[in-house]
């Protein structure tokens, strides 16, 4: 199934409707851990789209007391942190980072998978917000009614182990991996001690670098010929990374390719990667 409908905004288009009054901007930074992102923000310095409000999956938004970063929350819990931050079942939101495009797919595809579906990514974030000119503060907006958000939660947009593991032996999924080509063959070291080198059986790699110029996604032209590259149509396409972040690029990235049959692997090569009986492969 393919649509022409886009997950993104530019910088210019939300400055102009910036002060719309069912439109809501999240800043959903988190500090980056991949080689090749950097925030321009600092705590010491903070710079940020006006009229922003904080939407902190790594913290708050996210499954309490888990032994896995940033898992998603029930639905009963997102719709209470999400009322909170004044959002309303008819609000249109903007996510942005202070990395460009890092973690704000992953506040997108939050956001879908609790049935929203007016979320839109800002493409360059922050970074392109500045480089326009744009202004910026340093507050984030506190003064806001509590929202009237309904969570309506598809299950099947992030998956667990089990998922996966059946995904492995179907011919109907393919497993993208977004980190880099180095880890998943099992020749770079694991940024988080004890976990095991490799990757999923018959996953394909795709670092999440490689769907993105600098700090943008690239043309939509573009975006369909990798996936056309990695035998995709009319497939599930599961995504991984190492905790569930830069996977939501590459969801982001077939999104805009026109595929809709997604799932995120929420847990990710922090869990897969522990050592157990979870099968891994080394190589290319």
């Amino acid at each position: 199934m393919t649509s022409s409908e886009s997950a993104l905004v530019d910088v210019a288009w939300l400055h102009a409707n910036l002060d719309s009054p069912e439109i809501i901007v999240l800043d959903a930074s988190v500090p980056p851990v991949v080689p090749g992102f950097e925030a321009i923000n600092s705590p010491n310095d903070l710079k940020l789209i006006p009229g922003s409000r904080r939407f902190d999956f790594d913290t708050d938004v996210c499954k309490p007391n888990s032994s896995l970063p940033h898992m998603m929350p029930s639905s009963q819990l997102f719709e209470e942190r999400v009322r909170a931050l004044g959002i309303g079942k008819d609000s249109t939101l903007v996510v942005y980072d202070d990395t460009g495009l890092y973690a704000s797919p992953r506040a997108w595809w939050m956001f879908r998978a609790m049935g929203h579906t007016r979320v839109y990514v800002l493409d360059g974030g922050l970074p392109a917000w500045i480089a326009a000119g744009f202004p910026t503060v340093s507050d984030y907006e506190q003064d806001f009614p509590v929202g009237d958000f309904v969570a309506d939660e598809n299950a099947a947009s992030f998956c667990d182990a089990v998922t996966v593991l059946a995904a492995t032996e179907d011919a109907s999924c393919t497993i993208l991996d977004a980190r880099s080509r180095g880890r998943f063959a099992g020749t770079e070291p694991e940024p988080r001690p004890g976990l095991r080198g490799g990757h999923m059986p018959n996953a394909r790699s795709l670092p999440c670098r490689d769907v993105l110029d600098d700090r943008r996604l690239k043309p939509v032209e573009e975006l369909k010929e990798i996936m056309a590259e990695l035998d995709v149509a009319d497939k599930k396409i599961i995504t991984s990374c190492g905790s569930g972040i830069t996977a939501c690029i590459l969801t982001l990235a077939a999104y805009e390719a026109g595929h809709r049959n997604l799932s995120v692997y929420d847990g990710s090569w922090v869990e897969w990667g522990q050592p157990s009986k979870l099968p891994v492969q080394t190589g290319e």
